[in-house]
């Protein structure tokens, strides 16, 4: 969530910012409802807000060694996901329901969901979890919605998925028969690699943090 907050990823989810924009334009629908509006205002808000949470992030964060090894441990099955999702999701295109997909609607947000958990378990701040939590609220709750709302408009088996495949949790069997189709390149068009960039960079800052209290 913290990464995803702070940059702009090309995969937020399967189809392009500004298609999802022009769908939610007043002149779209008969009327655009206060969920529309704040669903376009919160994608617009949450990267200049990311930069500030990172400032905040950094300055409460009290990690230890302990920490900094649960919390990357964490991270990690998240950085994963994400990157399986990325090299299925096919925006705009078609609706993507194979790999993480056929488990979960949003792998990436669950994926972005752990690696804000191991960096909430790295930092050891009870209110970076708390404004984590708000955030996520704020900000991502609405932004899903309108994806979805999206989705439902633009392709017609999307409500067959949504009713087989859970939201965010993931389902134990795998949606339909659909073979996997990950593609590396696909990954790499939508530079999920900048995630794991991220995670490195943000945990070096905590790393130098834990060093020079030990130090001072």
């Amino acid at each position: 969530m913290l990464l995803n907050l702070i940059s702009r990823n090309r995969i937020e989810e399967p189809y392009s910012t500004t298609k999802l924009s022009e769908a939610l334009q007043p002149g779209s629908r008969p009327s655009e409802t206060t969920v529309d509006t704040w669903s376009r205002v919160a994608r617009r808000i949450r990267v200049p807000l990311g930069f500030v949470f990172a400032v905040v992030f950094v300055l409460m964060a009290r990690p230890t060694r302990n920490s900094l090894i649960a919390g990357t441990l964490v991270m990690i099955p998240g950085l994963v996901l994400r990157g399986l999702a990325s090299g299925h999701v096919q925006k705009d295109k078609q609706l993507t329901t194979s790999g993480p997909y056929a488990y979960t609607r949003n792998p990436l947000y669950l994926g972005s969901l752990m690696m804000a958990a191991g960096f909430a378990v790295a930092a050891r701040s009870w209110w970076i979890v708390a404004i984590m939590l708000v955030m996520f609220a704020v900000i991502y709750v609405p932004v899903i919605a309108g994806e979805e709302r999206y989705l439902r408009r633009t392709f017609p088996e999307y409500d067959d998925y949504a009713r087989h495949v859970p939201r965010m949790l993931p389902r134990l069997t795998r949606y339909g028969n659909q073979q996997s189709a990950y593609s590396s390149a696909r990954y790499w068009k939508h530079r999920e690699y900048e995630a794991s960039i991220g995670c490195a960079v943000m945990l070096g800052v905590l790393v130098v943090k834990w060093i020079a209290k030990l130090v001072w």
